[in-house]
């Protein structure tokens, strides 16, 4: 998995691979805040908390991450980094309630396929826009004589 942030461009917004720019050249150091960004990442929107990056990002080449710990972690390992303060959500990701998946949920019937954090959260700004729910289905027994 290649990790990725959404820029807004001039086509709109697009995903784009952090390699694409980050194997080219020299990262520098990390900012204090969005602010000082200049030339690149202009196009990132940075609404997590008042998080500053360097609570997830560790400075070098390739970019990569870190835990709490002050532990290195690669970025195809990043669910780890997520689920140290967002224990609820990875809880119920483990159990299957949190984050979708493809495939069979029985895995001796075949492969399945789960989403990680950032395939449905930017990492820069998780928070999924409010939506209004869909009605429920249509239950083909009611008004059959089923208590519901």
């Amino acid at each position: 998995m290649l990790s990725s942030v959404r820029l807004k461009t001039a086509r709109g917004d697009e995903r784009v691979a952090c390699e694409l720019c980050h194997s080219l050249r020299p990262t520098k150091p990390l900012p204090k805040n969005m602010e000082e960004l200049k030339e690149f990442h202009l196009g990132m929107q940075f609404k997590h908390g008042t998080l500053p990056c360097t609570s997830c990002h560790s400075a070098g080449q390739p970019p990569r991450l870190h835990l709490a710990s002050g532990a290195a972690l690669e970025m195809v390992d990043a669910m780890q980094l997520c689920a140290q303060c967002h224990g609820t959500q990875f809880r119920d990701y483990t159990h299957g309630a949190h984050g979708g998946m493809n495939g069979h949920w029985d895995t001796t019937q075949g492969p399945r396929l789960r989403n990680h954090c950032v395939d449905c959260h930017d990492p820069h700004r998780p928070q999924i826009q409010a939506v209004h729910p869909a009605p429920a289905p249509r239950d083909r027994f009611f008004g059959k004589g089923l208590v519901h």
